[in-house]
């Protein structure tokens, strides 16, 4: 995971950072440039946690990457800027009751910077933080009109958002640093069992710098949603429209449907 060095300039040119950019505007320059997307380990490609394949991916040939990708590149990128980081295995809570644990396959990151400690995050494919929020249990935090907190429950930390309806679960996380190894089974687990969610389905999503999320999804029913803290819009699509969606919106060009319907590269463009 951590074989080569690290490119810094070329991912704050990717980002559209400027070098002396804090922990803040990297974190939010991140999230609104690079799209979430699992489309590696839905084309039956697992996916590497070298940080040398990271930053070929997701900075040269400007693709995307799910929750292991984005944030051990977040953690490379904090890294070379001075950073200490500690990456820490979290279970997604949103969409499930609490009493069914999925397994911990979402990666978040512990940040020490500027004298504090910051809880980063730019890989929850559904709706992540924008910008990082003070480690532990506080205060809610405003972020373009989503909101965000961190409550304890027994030795977890608990991120949550708001809606409508209130406060509800995103993910819990005992506050404790992974090793290497843990990461990389989770992530084995995550792009290849056939159950996986990120192996059985389809889900790109990005996050714009006026705090609209957009989505595309198959995971229940084919879906494409534009989102804002006040109001989701679905638009109906058909699956022939997923190639054109991942290029024109996700900026995600050269895919194509195989013959099975799931979405792939041809061998042209993956090179």
């Amino acid at each position: 995971m951590e074989s080569g060095s690290f490119a810094l300039r070329a991912y704050l040119d990717r980002i559209g950072a400027a070098p002396d950019a804090g922990l803040p505007a990297v974190h939010r320059a991140h999230v609104t440039s690079i799209p979430f997307e699992n489309l590696d380990p839905h084309g039956g490609v697992p996916v590497s946690l070298d940080l040398g394949d990271l930053q070929r991916k997701l900075v040269e040939e400007r693709r995307g990457g799910y929750c292991f990708e984005h944030n051990l590149l977040l953690a490379g990128a904090l890294r070379a800027l001075g950073a200490e980081v500690e990456p820490m295995l979290a279970r997604v809570r949103l969409g499930r009751p609490p009493d069914t644990p999925r397994p911990r396959t979402h990666l978040v990151l512990r940040v020490h910077s500027g004298g504090e400690e910051w809880l980063a995050d730019v890989g929850f494919g559904n709706g992540t933080l924008l910008e990082p929020i003070p480690f532990g249990p506080g205060a809610e935090h405003e972020q373009s009109g989503w909101r965000f907190r961190v409550v304890s429950e027994g030795a977890e930390h608990v991120l949550q958002t708001a809606d409508g309806s209130g406060w509800s679960d995103v993910y819990g996380f005992v506050p404790e640093p992974v090793p290497v190894v843990d990461i990389e089974t989770s992530n084995w687990f995550t792009c290849t069992y056939p159950r996986s969610p990120f192996v059985a389905g389809l889900i790109v999503a990005a996050n714009r710098s006026d705090g609209t999320r957009v989505a595309l999804s198959d995971w229940n029913g084919l879906t494409f949603v534009s989102r804002t803290p006040a109001a989701s819009t679905p638009t109906e699509i058909v699956r022939e429209d997923i190639p054109r969606l991942l290029d024109e919106t996700f900026g995600l060009p050269g895919f194509v449907l195989g013959d099975n319907g799931r979405v792939t590269r041809p061998a042209a463009h993956a090179e």
